[in-house]
Protein backbone atom coordinates (compact mmCIF):
# COMPACT_ATOMS: atom_id res chain seq x y z
CA UNK A 1 0.00 0.00 0.00
CA UNK A 2 1.53 3.39 -0.91
CA UNK A 3 0.82 6.02 1.18
CA UNK A 4 -1.34 8.85 -0.28
CA UNK A 5 0.98 11.76 1.53
CA UNK A 6 4.73 11.07 2.87
CA UNK A 7 5.77 9.73 6.04
CA UNK A 8 8.53 11.86 8.12
CA UNK A 9 11.37 10.25 9.66
CA UNK A 10 13.59 12.12 11.50
CA UNK A 11 16.88 10.88 12.65
CA UNK A 12 18.77 12.41 15.74
CA UNK A 13 22.00 11.67 17.48
CA UNK A 14 23.17 11.37 21.23
CA UNK A 15 25.92 10.80 22.78
CA UNK A 16 29.01 11.94 20.81
CA UNK A 17 29.07 13.55 17.53
CA UNK A 18 30.34 11.65 14.26
CA UNK A 19 28.10 8.84 15.76
CA UNK A 20 27.13 7.76 12.00
CA UNK A 21 23.27 9.69 11.39
CA UNK A 22 24.01 10.11 7.75
CA UNK A 23 24.70 6.61 7.05
CA UNK A 24 22.00 5.24 9.38
CA UNK A 25 19.28 7.87 7.40
CA UNK A 26 20.70 6.62 4.08
CA UNK A 27 20.86 3.30 5.00
CA UNK A 28 17.29 3.52 5.99
CA UNK A 29 15.98 5.55 2.55
CA UNK A 30 17.96 2.32 0.84
CA UNK A 31 15.95 0.03 2.21
CA UNK A 32 12.82 1.53 2.08
CA UNK A 33 13.24 1.71 -2.01
CA UNK A 34 14.19 -1.89 -1.88
CA UNK A 35 10.49 -2.16 -0.33
CA UNK A 36 9.53 -0.06 -3.41
CA UNK A 37 9.04 2.78 -2.12
CA UNK A 38 10.46 6.44 -3.02
CA UNK A 39 12.53 8.69 -0.71
CA UNK A 40 13.69 11.91 -0.18
CA UNK A 41 16.43 12.98 2.50
CA UNK A 42 17.09 16.31 3.95
CA UNK A 43 19.85 17.50 6.02
CA UNK A 44 18.93 20.17 9.22
CA UNK A 45 22.03 21.70 9.97
CA UNK A 46 22.61 23.77 13.43
CA UNK A 47 25.68 25.85 12.16
CA UNK A 48 24.76 29.81 11.90
CA UNK A 49 26.65 29.42 8.05
CA UNK A 50 24.13 29.67 5.35
CA UNK A 51 26.29 26.89 3.54
CA UNK A 52 29.45 25.07 4.23
CA UNK A 53 31.12 26.42 1.21
CA UNK A 54 33.47 28.61 3.08
CA UNK A 55 34.11 26.26 6.15
CA UNK A 56 37.81 24.89 6.53
CA UNK A 57 37.70 21.14 5.24
CA UNK A 58 40.04 20.55 8.47
CA UNK A 59 36.69 21.89 10.74
CA UNK A 60 33.32 20.15 8.42
CA UNK A 61 34.84 17.96 6.35
CA UNK A 62 33.97 17.86 2.32
CA UNK A 63 31.43 20.41 0.51
CA UNK A 64 29.28 18.10 -1.34
CA UNK A 65 27.59 20.17 -4.62
CA UNK A 66 24.50 19.48 -6.02
CA UNK A 67 23.48 19.77 -9.72
CA UNK A 68 21.54 22.76 -9.38
CA UNK A 69 24.68 24.35 -7.57
CA UNK A 70 24.28 24.20 -3.55
CA UNK A 71 27.25 23.40 -1.82
CA UNK A 72 26.09 20.80 1.10
CA UNK A 73 27.29 18.57 3.35
CA UNK A 74 29.12 15.55 3.07
CA UNK A 75 25.73 13.30 4.38
CA UNK A 76 24.14 14.66 1.17
CA UNK A 77 26.94 12.64 -0.78
CA UNK A 78 25.79 9.57 1.36
CA UNK A 79 22.15 9.94 0.72
CA UNK A 80 23.20 10.17 -3.20
CA UNK A 81 25.13 7.18 -3.45
CA UNK A 82 23.01 4.85 -1.62
CA UNK A 83 19.75 6.02 -2.65
CA UNK A 84 20.69 7.17 -6.14
CA UNK A 85 18.10 10.33 -5.69
CA UNK A 86 19.74 13.79 -6.86
CA UNK A 87 19.90 16.19 -3.96
CA UNK A 88 19.22 19.58 -4.29
CA UNK A 89 20.53 23.06 -2.36
CA UNK A 90 16.65 23.02 -0.49
CA UNK A 91 17.67 19.69 1.06
CA UNK A 92 20.31 21.50 3.20
CA UNK A 93 18.33 22.98 6.00
CA UNK A 94 20.86 25.96 7.79
CA UNK A 95 20.14 27.94 11.26
CA UNK A 96 22.34 30.22 8.36
CA UNK A 97 19.29 29.94 6.01
CA UNK A 98 16.37 30.03 7.92
CA UNK A 99 17.27 32.88 10.10
CA UNK A 100 18.44 35.14 6.46
CA UNK A 101 15.03 34.43 5.19
CA UNK A 102 13.11 35.60 8.87
CA UNK A 103 15.05 38.53 8.64
CA UNK A 104 14.63 39.14 5.12
CA UNK A 105 11.12 39.06 5.47
CA UNK A 106 10.84 41.51 8.60
CA UNK A 107 12.92 43.69 7.01
CA UNK A 108 10.28 44.02 4.09
CA UNK A 109 7.57 44.75 6.79
CA UNK A 110 6.06 41.01 6.62
CA UNK A 111 5.37 40.10 10.16
CA UNK A 112 3.12 43.50 10.20
CA UNK A 113 4.82 44.97 12.99
CA UNK A 114 5.29 41.89 15.09
CA UNK A 115 8.34 40.98 17.48
CA UNK A 116 10.24 38.05 15.75
CA UNK A 117 10.60 35.22 18.08
CA UNK A 118 12.01 31.55 17.65
CA UNK A 119 8.83 30.47 18.28
CA UNK A 120 6.98 30.53 16.11
CA UNK A 121 8.81 32.47 13.36
CA UNK A 122 12.54 30.53 13.44
CA UNK A 123 10.23 27.38 13.82
CA UNK A 124 7.57 27.75 11.39
CA UNK A 125 10.61 28.75 8.62
CA UNK A 126 11.99 25.25 9.19
CA UNK A 127 8.80 23.55 9.17
CA UNK A 128 7.82 25.55 6.14
CA UNK A 129 11.43 24.03 4.69
CA UNK A 130 10.80 20.30 5.73
CA UNK A 131 7.15 20.23 4.06
CA UNK A 132 8.99 22.22 0.94
CA UNK A 133 8.63 19.90 -2.66
CA UNK A 134 8.31 16.49 -0.78
CA UNK A 135 5.07 15.69 -3.21
CA UNK A 136 5.30 12.61 -5.12
CA UNK A 137 7.37 10.85 -2.29
CA UNK A 138 6.64 8.26 0.42
CA UNK A 139 8.94 8.79 2.85
CA UNK A 140 11.25 12.14 3.43
CA UNK A 141 14.25 11.50 6.00
CA UNK A 142 15.22 14.38 8.16
CA UNK A 143 18.74 13.99 9.65
CA UNK A 144 19.55 16.38 12.56
CA UNK A 145 23.02 17.59 12.63
CA UNK A 146 25.25 17.78 15.75
CA UNK A 147 24.07 16.24 18.99
CA UNK A 148 21.13 16.23 21.22
CA UNK A 149 21.64 18.82 23.92
CA UNK A 150 23.54 21.13 21.50
CA UNK A 151 22.39 24.86 22.10
CA UNK A 152 22.19 25.59 18.50
CA UNK A 153 20.09 22.39 17.78
CA UNK A 154 17.31 23.37 19.89
CA UNK A 155 15.27 25.38 17.49
CA UNK A 156 14.76 22.48 15.10
CA UNK A 157 14.33 19.69 17.67
CA UNK A 158 11.23 22.37 18.77
CA UNK A 159 10.16 22.44 15.08
CA UNK A 160 10.18 18.44 15.14
CA UNK A 161 8.23 18.21 17.82
CA UNK A 162 6.00 20.46 16.59
CA UNK A 163 5.74 19.04 13.19
CA UNK A 164 5.10 15.42 15.00
CA UNK A 165 2.07 17.25 16.12
CA UNK A 166 0.81 18.80 13.29
CA UNK A 167 1.51 15.56 11.08
CA UNK A 168 0.14 12.76 13.75
CA UNK A 169 2.45 10.00 15.14
CA UNK A 170 0.92 7.90 11.85
CA UNK A 171 2.87 10.31 9.77
CA UNK A 172 6.11 10.68 11.38
CA UNK A 173 8.52 8.75 13.59
CA UNK A 174 11.84 9.60 15.47
CA UNK A 175 15.08 7.47 14.91
CA UNK A 176 17.48 8.52 17.55
CA UNK A 177 21.19 7.22 17.16
CA UNK A 178 23.42 7.01 20.47
CA UNK A 179 26.78 5.10 21.44
CA UNK A 180 26.75 2.29 23.56
CA UNK A 181 31.04 2.29 24.67
CA UNK A 182 32.72 -0.42 25.64
CA UNK A 183 34.27 -0.52 29.14
CA UNK A 184 37.02 -2.72 28.86
CA UNK A 185 38.33 -2.77 32.35
CA UNK A 186 34.64 -3.75 33.25
CA UNK A 187 34.13 -5.90 29.45
CA UNK A 188 30.42 -4.70 29.07
CA UNK A 189 28.91 -2.28 27.22
CA UNK A 190 27.27 0.66 28.55
CA UNK A 191 24.19 2.10 28.45
CA UNK A 192 23.73 4.98 30.50
CA UNK A 193 25.06 7.74 28.16
CA UNK A 194 22.58 6.17 25.90
CA UNK A 195 19.26 6.39 28.66
CA UNK A 196 20.98 9.99 29.10
CA UNK A 197 20.57 10.90 25.46
CA UNK A 198 16.92 9.67 25.38
CA UNK A 199 16.13 11.54 28.56
CA UNK A 200 17.59 14.94 26.97
CA UNK A 201 15.54 14.45 23.91
CA UNK A 202 12.58 13.65 26.22
CA UNK A 203 13.32 17.62 27.77
CA UNK A 204 12.23 18.40 24.06
CA UNK A 205 9.38 16.88 23.81
CA UNK A 206 10.46 14.05 21.82
CA UNK A 207 9.91 10.43 22.34
CA UNK A 208 12.14 8.01 20.54
CA UNK A 209 10.25 5.33 19.05
CA UNK A 210 13.25 3.33 17.78
CA UNK A 211 17.32 3.19 18.74
CA UNK A 212 19.94 2.60 16.91
CA UNK A 213 22.45 1.99 19.19
CA UNK A 214 26.42 2.02 17.94
CA UNK A 215 29.34 -0.02 19.22
CA UNK A 216 32.42 -2.44 18.55
CA UNK A 217 30.75 -5.20 19.29
CA UNK A 218 27.33 -6.22 19.32
CA UNK A 219 25.28 -6.13 22.29
CA UNK A 220 23.32 -9.04 24.48
CA UNK A 221 19.44 -9.52 24.78
CA UNK A 222 20.03 -8.53 28.12
CA UNK A 223 21.74 -5.24 26.71
CA UNK A 224 18.47 -4.86 24.49
CA UNK A 225 16.08 -5.19 27.27
CA UNK A 226 17.67 -2.71 30.00
CA UNK A 227 17.57 -0.25 26.96
CA UNK A 228 14.06 -0.74 26.41
CA UNK A 229 13.04 -0.19 29.81
CA UNK A 230 14.75 2.60 30.82
CA UNK A 231 14.34 4.66 27.23
CA UNK A 232 10.62 3.24 27.06
CA UNK A 233 11.39 1.92 23.75
CA UNK A 234 9.99 -1.42 22.34
CA UNK A 235 12.94 -4.38 22.35
CA UNK A 236 11.49 -4.71 18.43
CA UNK A 237 12.28 -1.26 17.71
CA UNK A 238 15.93 -1.59 19.73
CA UNK A 239 18.52 -1.94 16.18
CA UNK A 240 21.70 -3.05 16.87
CA UNK A 241 24.32 -1.46 14.62
CA UNK A 242 27.72 -2.75 15.23
CA UNK A 243 31.09 -1.07 13.86
CA UNK A 244 31.47 -2.56 10.06
CA UNK A 245 34.30 -2.82 7.47
CA UNK A 246 32.54 -0.73 5.05
CA UNK A 247 29.52 1.66 5.05
CA UNK A 248 27.71 -0.44 2.50
CA UNK A 249 27.11 -3.38 5.17
CA UNK A 250 24.70 -1.07 6.81
CA UNK A 251 21.98 -1.61 4.89
CA UNK A 252 21.91 -5.38 5.63
CA UNK A 253 23.32 -4.86 9.38
CA UNK A 254 20.02 -2.94 9.99
CA UNK A 255 17.82 -5.51 7.61
CA UNK A 256 19.19 -8.59 9.89
CA UNK A 257 17.29 -6.41 12.88
CA UNK A 258 14.40 -5.89 10.67
CA UNK A 259 14.58 -1.88 11.14
CA UNK A 260 13.01 -1.28 7.49
CA UNK A 261 9.93 -4.16 8.40
CA UNK A 262 9.89 -2.86 11.98
CA UNK A 263 8.84 0.89 10.27
CA UNK A 264 6.73 -0.45 7.64
CA UNK A 265 4.30 -2.47 10.67
CA UNK A 266 4.90 0.93 12.36
CA UNK A 267 3.21 3.29 9.70
CA UNK A 268 0.75 -0.01 9.36
CA UNK A 269 2.51 -0.65 5.77
CA UNK A 270 2.45 -3.53 3.53
CA UNK A 271 5.49 -4.23 1.15
CA UNK A 272 6.60 -6.14 -1.19
CA UNK A 273 9.11 -8.87 -0.37
CA UNK A 274 12.34 -6.95 0.01
CA UNK A 275 15.63 -7.93 -2.42
CA UNK A 276 18.94 -6.77 -1.28
CA UNK A 277 20.82 -9.00 -3.60
CA UNK A 278 22.70 -6.04 -5.32
CA UNK A 279 23.60 -4.58 -2.01
CA UNK A 280 25.14 -8.49 -1.07
CA UNK A 281 26.97 -8.62 -4.92
CA UNK A 282 28.75 -5.19 -3.54
CA UNK A 283 29.95 -6.39 -0.90
CA UNK A 284 31.33 -9.49 -2.01
CA UNK A 285 33.37 -7.42 -4.83
CA UNK A 286 34.34 -4.76 -2.48
CA UNK A 287 35.88 -7.48 0.28
CA UNK A 288 37.13 -10.44 -2.05
CA UNK A 289 39.08 -8.02 -4.58
CA UNK A 290 41.11 -10.66 -7.41
CA UNK A 291 44.06 -7.90 -7.53
CA UNK A 292 46.02 -5.10 -5.69
CA UNK A 293 46.82 -1.54 -7.16
CA UNK A 294 48.73 1.36 -4.69
CA UNK A 295 46.74 4.36 -5.86
CA UNK A 296 48.27 7.82 -4.19
CA UNK A 297 46.42 11.24 -3.62
CA UNK A 298 48.41 13.76 -3.16
CA UNK A 299 46.69 16.51 -1.34
CA UNK A 300 47.09 19.28 1.22
CA UNK A 301 44.50 17.35 3.53
CA UNK A 302 45.73 14.21 3.44
CA UNK A 303 45.34 14.12 7.23
CA UNK A 304 41.49 14.66 7.70
CA UNK A 305 40.23 11.75 5.01
CA UNK A 306 36.64 13.49 5.59
CA UNK A 307 37.89 16.22 3.39
CA UNK A 308 37.99 14.00 0.15
CA UNK A 309 35.38 11.78 1.52
CA UNK A 310 33.61 11.32 -2.41
CA UNK A 311 36.83 10.97 -3.79
CA UNK A 312 37.59 7.78 -1.14
CA UNK A 313 34.23 6.49 -2.31
CA UNK A 314 34.94 6.83 -6.24
CA UNK A 315 37.45 5.12 -5.83
CA UNK A 316 36.16 2.38 -3.90
CA UNK A 317 33.31 2.03 -6.89
CA UNK A 318 36.16 1.80 -9.43
CA UNK A 319 37.68 -0.38 -7.49
CA UNK A 320 34.74 -2.57 -6.70
CA UNK A 321 33.53 -3.15 -10.68
CA UNK A 322 37.04 -3.92 -11.51
CA UNK A 323 37.57 -6.83 -8.46
CA UNK A 324 40.44 -4.72 -7.25
CA UNK A 325 41.72 -3.36 -3.66
CA UNK A 326 42.80 -0.29 -3.98
CA UNK A 327 45.76 0.40 -1.77
CA UNK A 328 44.99 4.02 -1.04
CA UNK A 329 48.63 5.86 0.20
CA UNK A 330 47.42 9.59 1.18
CA UNK A 331 50.28 11.66 0.92
CA UNK A 332 50.48 15.15 2.11
CA UNK A 333 51.94 17.48 -0.46
CA UNK A 334 52.87 20.41 2.40
CA UNK A 335 56.03 17.42 3.30
CA UNK A 336 57.96 17.73 0.12
CA UNK A 337 59.62 14.77 1.45
CA UNK A 338 56.73 12.66 1.62
CA UNK A 339 56.10 13.53 -1.56
CA UNK A 340 58.98 12.07 -3.18
CA UNK A 341 59.46 9.07 -1.17
CA UNK A 342 55.81 8.25 -2.39
CA UNK A 343 56.65 8.63 -6.20
CA UNK A 344 57.70 5.50 -7.00
CA UNK A 345 55.60 3.46 -4.83
CA UNK A 346 52.56 4.12 -6.27
CA UNK A 347 50.95 2.88 -9.71
CA UNK A 348 48.55 5.61 -9.86
CA UNK A 349 48.55 9.37 -8.90
CA UNK A 350 45.43 11.65 -8.17
CA UNK A 351 45.69 15.03 -7.89
CA UNK A 352 42.51 16.29 -5.98
CA UNK A 353 40.57 19.85 -6.17
CA UNK A 354 41.44 22.40 -3.37
CA UNK A 355 42.36 26.35 -2.83
CA UNK A 356 44.87 28.08 -2.39
CA UNK A 357 49.08 27.78 -3.04
CA UNK A 358 49.63 25.78 0.35
CA UNK A 359 51.26 22.46 -1.33
CA UNK A 360 51.16 23.65 -4.51
CA UNK A 361 55.18 22.62 -5.26
CA UNK A 362 54.35 18.88 -4.17
CA UNK A 363 51.38 18.69 -6.52
CA UNK A 364 53.76 20.37 -9.19
CA UNK A 365 56.06 17.70 -8.68
CA UNK A 366 53.48 14.73 -8.33
CA UNK A 367 52.26 16.00 -12.11
CA UNK A 368 56.20 16.24 -13.69
CA UNK A 369 56.72 12.60 -12.17
CA UNK A 370 53.17 11.39 -13.64
CA UNK A 371 54.35 12.61 -17.10
CA UNK A 372 57.46 11.76 -17.30
CA UNK A 373 57.40 8.38 -16.20
CA UNK A 374 54.02 7.71 -18.01
CA UNK A 375 52.46 6.44 -14.66
CA UNK A 376 48.36 6.77 -14.86
CA UNK A 377 47.52 9.98 -13.66
CA UNK A 378 43.81 11.80 -12.86
CA UNK A 379 43.54 15.33 -12.12
CA UNK A 380 40.90 16.87 -10.53
CA UNK A 381 39.55 20.81 -11.07
CA UNK A 382 42.98 22.48 -8.92
CA UNK A 383 44.42 19.18 -10.40
CA UNK A 384 43.80 20.21 -13.80
CA UNK A 385 45.31 23.76 -13.56
CA UNK A 386 48.45 22.71 -11.87
CA UNK A 387 48.66 20.35 -14.97
CA UNK A 388 48.41 23.61 -17.38
CA UNK A 389 51.13 24.94 -14.88
CA UNK A 390 53.42 22.61 -14.58
CA UNK A 391 53.59 21.87 -19.03
CA UNK A 392 54.16 26.01 -18.90
CA UNK A 393 57.16 26.33 -16.76
CA UNK A 394 58.69 22.76 -17.90
CA UNK A 395 57.23 22.59 -21.78
CA UNK A 396 56.88 26.35 -22.78
CA UNK A 397 60.03 27.40 -21.02
CA UNK A 398 57.39 29.90 -18.89
CA UNK A 399 58.71 29.90 -15.14
CA UNK A 400 56.71 32.41 -14.06
CA UNK A 401 53.58 30.47 -15.34
CA UNK A 402 51.26 30.45 -12.35
CA UNK A 403 47.41 31.28 -11.43
CA UNK A 404 46.58 34.62 -10.47
CA UNK A 405 44.83 32.72 -7.52
CA UNK A 406 48.21 32.81 -5.65
CA UNK A 407 49.27 35.89 -6.41
CA UNK A 408 50.45 38.44 -9.38
CA UNK A 409 52.15 37.01 -12.14
CA UNK A 410 53.26 37.38 -15.42
CA UNK A 411 52.56 34.99 -17.34
CA UNK A 412 48.44 34.16 -15.75
CA UNK A 413 47.82 30.35 -17.31
CA UNK A 414 45.08 30.79 -14.89
CA UNK A 415 42.80 33.31 -14.27
CA UNK A 416 39.58 34.38 -12.30
CA UNK A 417 36.58 33.34 -14.22
CA UNK A 418 34.64 36.98 -15.02
CA UNK A 419 31.72 36.25 -16.52
CA UNK A 420 30.18 32.82 -18.06
CA UNK A 421 26.58 31.46 -19.09
CA UNK A 422 24.24 29.57 -16.74
CA UNK A 423 21.64 28.42 -18.96
CA UNK A 424 20.43 31.26 -20.52
CA UNK A 425 21.62 34.16 -17.76
CA UNK A 426 25.00 35.62 -17.90
CA UNK A 427 26.76 35.38 -14.32
CA UNK A 428 29.43 38.04 -13.46
CA UNK A 429 31.62 37.84 -10.66
CA UNK A 430 35.01 40.54 -9.41
CA UNK A 431 37.89 39.98 -7.67
CA UNK A 432 36.49 41.55 -4.57
CA UNK A 433 33.15 39.71 -4.54
CA UNK A 434 32.11 37.33 -1.53
CA UNK A 435 33.58 34.16 -1.42
CA UNK A 436 30.51 32.52 -0.67
CA UNK A 437 28.46 31.42 -3.10
CA UNK A 438 30.38 32.81 -5.75
CA UNK A 439 31.83 30.00 -7.83
CA UNK A 440 30.82 28.35 -11.04
CA UNK A 441 28.75 25.66 -8.97
CA UNK A 442 26.81 22.48 -10.09
CA UNK A 443 26.05 21.07 -12.82
CA UNK A 444 27.63 21.73 -16.63
CA UNK A 445 27.61 20.19 -20.00
CA UNK A 446 30.98 19.36 -21.25
CA UNK A 447 31.56 18.75 -24.89
CA UNK A 448 33.64 15.98 -25.74
CA UNK A 449 36.23 16.08 -28.29
CA UNK A 450 36.17 12.43 -30.37
CA UNK A 451 39.23 10.75 -30.75
CA UNK A 452 40.63 11.68 -27.55
CA UNK A 453 40.82 9.39 -24.02
CA UNK A 454 37.86 11.29 -22.64
CA UNK A 455 35.92 10.34 -25.67
CA UNK A 456 36.49 6.63 -24.95
CA UNK A 457 36.23 7.24 -21.00
CA UNK A 458 32.38 8.33 -21.75
CA UNK A 459 32.26 5.56 -24.77
CA UNK A 460 31.36 8.01 -27.31
CA UNK A 461 29.09 10.40 -25.60
CA UNK A 462 29.48 13.95 -27.56
CA UNK A 463 28.22 15.61 -24.54
CA UNK A 464 28.28 14.90 -20.81
CA UNK A 465 27.02 16.78 -17.55
CA UNK A 466 29.15 17.54 -14.35
CA UNK A 467 29.85 19.43 -11.14
CA UNK A 468 31.83 21.89 -10.64
CA UNK A 469 33.12 23.91 -7.38
CA UNK A 470 35.48 26.60 -8.91
CA UNK A 471 36.66 30.29 -9.59
CA UNK A 472 39.74 30.19 -12.05
CA UNK A 473 39.84 28.44 -15.00
CA UNK A 474 42.82 28.02 -17.89
CA UNK A 475 43.31 30.76 -19.89
CA UNK A 476 42.58 30.48 -23.45
CA UNK A 477 45.35 32.66 -24.68
CA UNK A 478 47.99 30.00 -24.05
CA UNK A 479 45.67 27.09 -25.78
CA UNK A 480 47.25 27.00 -28.92
CA UNK A 481 50.51 27.12 -27.25
CA UNK A 482 50.27 24.24 -24.87
CA UNK A 483 49.00 21.89 -27.94
CA UNK A 484 52.17 22.41 -29.62
CA UNK A 485 53.64 21.16 -26.78
CA UNK A 486 51.73 17.66 -26.65
CA UNK A 487 48.37 18.78 -24.33
CA UNK A 488 45.10 18.01 -26.57
CA UNK A 489 41.91 20.02 -24.85
CA UNK A 490 39.67 17.00 -24.97
CA UNK A 491 36.76 18.94 -23.27
CA UNK A 492 35.01 21.98 -23.92
CA UNK A 493 32.08 24.40 -22.84
CA UNK A 494 29.55 23.90 -25.29
CA UNK A 495 30.42 27.65 -26.77
CA UNK A 496 33.94 26.69 -26.37
CA UNK A 497 35.37 29.29 -23.98
CA UNK A 498 36.02 27.35 -21.10
CA UNK A 499 38.42 24.47 -21.24
CA UNK A 500 37.16 21.54 -19.45
CA UNK A 501 39.61 18.59 -19.88
CA UNK A 502 42.83 17.86 -21.08
CA UNK A 503 45.26 14.59 -21.78
CA UNK A 504 48.85 13.69 -23.35
CA UNK A 505 48.60 12.30 -26.35
CA UNK A 506 52.15 10.41 -26.23
CA UNK A 507 51.06 9.34 -22.51
CA UNK A 508 49.35 6.24 -21.73
CA UNK A 509 46.66 7.47 -19.75
CA UNK A 510 47.19 11.13 -18.33
CA UNK A 511 43.72 13.13 -18.29
CA UNK A 512 42.53 16.27 -16.38
CA UNK A 513 39.75 17.52 -15.77
CA UNK A 514 38.01 20.79 -13.92
CA UNK A 515 34.95 19.50 -12.61
CA UNK A 516 34.42 16.81 -9.59
CA UNK A 517 33.56 13.37 -11.05
CA UNK A 518 33.63 12.18 -7.58
CA UNK A 519 30.55 13.96 -7.13
CA UNK A 520 28.64 11.52 -9.54
CA UNK A 521 30.11 7.90 -8.70
CA UNK A 522 27.63 5.69 -7.25
CA UNK A 523 28.52 2.33 -5.86
CA UNK A 524 26.23 0.87 -8.56
CA UNK A 525 27.15 3.14 -11.21
CA UNK A 526 31.19 3.86 -10.65
CA UNK A 527 32.40 7.05 -12.41
CA UNK A 528 34.08 5.76 -15.46
CA UNK A 529 36.95 8.17 -15.02
CA UNK A 530 37.75 6.70 -11.67
CA UNK A 531 37.37 3.12 -13.36
CA UNK A 532 39.49 4.29 -16.86
CA UNK A 533 42.54 5.36 -14.65
CA UNK A 534 42.37 1.60 -12.36
CA UNK A 535 42.37 0.31 -15.54
CA UNK A 536 45.12 1.86 -17.18
CA UNK A 537 47.08 1.51 -14.11
CA UNK A 538 46.17 -2.68 -13.57
CA UNK A 539 47.32 -2.87 -17.46
CA UNK A 540 50.36 -1.62 -16.68
CA UNK A 541 51.29 -3.61 -14.01
CA UNK A 542 50.23 -6.84 -15.52
CA UNK A 543 52.55 -5.72 -18.72
CA UNK A 544 55.39 -5.04 -16.41
CA UNK A 545 55.12 -8.77 -14.51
Amino acid sequence: MIPAAPRFIFVTGGVVSSVGKGIAAASIGALLQARGFSVRLKKLEPYINVDPGTINPYKHGEVYVTDDGGETDLDMGHYERFTGVPTRSIDLLTTGKVYSAVIARERRGDYLGSDIQVVPHITDEIKHRVLFSVENVDFVICEVGGTVGDIEGLPFLEAIRQLRNDLGRERSVNVHLTLLPYIASAGELKTKPSQHSVRELLRTGIQPEFLICRSTQGFEETTRKKLALFCNVPETHIVDAPDASSIYQIPLNFHKSDLDGALCQYFSLSSPRIDLKKWENLLIKLQSPKDTLRLGIFGKYAHFLEAYKSLQEAIAHAGGAQDVKIDVRWVDTEDIGSVQAALPEVQAMIVPGGFGARGVPGKLQVIQYAREHKIPFLGICLGLQLVIIEAARHLLALPEASSTEFGETSEPVIALMIEWMQGEQLQRRTAQGDLGGTMRLGAYPCTIIQGTKLAAVYDGKKEVSERHRHRYEVNSAYKERLEEVGLRFSGLSPDGDLLEAVEYKDHPWFVAVQYHPEFKSRPFAPHPLFVHLVQAALHQKKSKR
